[in-house]
């Protein structure tokens, strides 16, 4: 059985995760307040900004400001995008 959320991000009832994201306070709050498809588009977001941003996840700089953009991103403020990004179409020849 499927348990849902009232995701904050969406501003719908969805699947939540099955587990929070990470320990402590934040992760308990993303696991009670996100849902699994909010959570799965900031990943992918997370994803392309390390990549595009060549972002070291050793270096605590970076890692604050990711920690930032999911905190804006998850809220629904304006939060980075990697510049001059384009999303492929999979549907095109």
């Amino acid at each position: 059985m499927t348990t849902t959320v009232f995701c904050k991000l969406l501003q719908k009832d969805l699947p939540k995760l099955a587990s929070p994201p990470f320990p402590g306070e934040k992760g308990s709050e993303i696991f009670e307040h996100f849902s699994e498809e909010a959570w799965q588009q900031w990943q992918a977001r997370q994803t392309m900004l390390i990549n595009e941003k060549h972002l070291n996840m050793m270096d605590k700089s970076h890692r604050r400001y990711l920690t930032e953009q999911r905190d804006r991103f998850l809220n629904g403020e304006a939060a980075d995008e990697a510049d001059g990004f384009v999303e492929v179409d999979s549907n095109q020849p």
